[in-house]
């Protein structure tokens, strides 16, 4: 029902606000970055997304970008190696955390009265790094990757399915084909690189073209510095065609973004939240018509961008 609503807005080419950085604004609110938070600190968690519908989202997002039980995998040489000296559970810690993340998000929307009006979408991230196209997997491994997070997503009840972050065609292709098997909207996003092509130096063009084909309802650009997005969102604009845009603020230190970043990125005018409400409005004169934040913005960026959309 709650999608519904979101669909006749889209159809009607009224704007659709999504939340911020969920990830980074956890480290920001001085939780430390291990399994998500979500086993340390779930009220933080429901905070922030009781915050994010408080400054006025259409749509609220789950917090499992890039949780998959090949996080845990990673670590060792295969899955059976992992049963051997690894802790117990783990093969199955990403399900429990995925579901819990989920109710969380589904908590704070009762918590705020939204739980009938706003959709929550089941975001889903690259099978490897975000930044690193050329650590994709073979197209059957994220296949099968896609569907076990398209199931867990699908069982929890989510009311969309969103690929965040996508960065090369093949995985893309994967992940559509893996959504195929439900019965879920799906919407992707494509990181983009400093020329306006996929992150991979591959067509962006024929990524979102690949996508709507296979009925992606919404395209969106992501993960990728403002100037960056400006730049790469006219090659997903296609008239009457669904698309979006949402920018990283402040910087990357690996391995995760860091908390004490923020005061030095948000004091000045490149990301304070009216600034990046500015953009924004750029984006919207561009065709956009879903705007939200990647990584580093926060509930008062999108707040700022909720009082320019009215």
């Amino acid at each position: 029902m709650s999608y519904n609503t979101i669909n006749k807005k889209l159809l009607g080419r009224q704007p659709i606000l999504l939340d911020g950085g969920i990830g980074t604004e956890v480290m920001r609110r001085g939780v430390r970055w291990r399994q998500h938070g979500i086993e340390d600190a779930p009220d933080t968690i429901r905070d922030i997304h009781r915050d994010y519908l408080n400054a006025g989202v259409d749509i609220l997002t789950t917090h499992t970008f890039n949780l998959t039980k090949r996080n845990f995998i990673n670590f060792f040489r295969d899955g059976e190696h992992m049963s051997l000296i690894g802790a117990p559970g783990l093969a199955s810690k990403a399900d429990e955390l995925c579901r819990s993340a989920i109710s969380l998000a589904k908590e704070a929307l009762i918590e705020t009265g939204n739980a009938e009006t706003v959709p929550l979408a089941g975001s889903i991230s690259p099978v490897m790094h975000l930044f690193r196209p050329d650590l994709s997997p073979p197209e059957n491994d994220c296949l099968a990757h896609h569907r076990e997070c398209i199931k867990i997503l699908s069982d929890c009840g989510v009311d969309l399915i969103f690929f965040e972050g996508m960065n090369t065609i093949c995985e893309a292709q994967a992940a559509l084909e893996a959504s195929s098997g439900f019965d879920l909207p799906v919407w992707m996003s494509f990181v983009p690189d400093m020329n306006g092509n996929l992150l991979s130096g591959e067509s962006l063009q024929s990524a979102a073209h690949h996508a709507r084909s296979k009925g992606v309802s919404a395209v969106l650009v992501s993960a990728g510095s403002m100037p960056m997005i400006t730049k790469s969102l006219s090659n997903i604009l296609v008239n009457g065609a669904l698309c979006g845009a949402k920018a990283i603020i402040g910087q990357y230190s690996p391995p995760s973004w860091k908390p004490d970043f923020y005061p030095r990125f948000e004091n000045t005018e490149e990301v304070s939240p009216e600034a990046y409400a500015r953009q924004a409005q750029g984006w919207l004169n561009q065709g956009a018509l879903i705007i939200g934040g990647s990584s580093g913005t926060t509930p008062k960026h999108i707040r700022a961008v909720r009082n320019i959309i009215g």
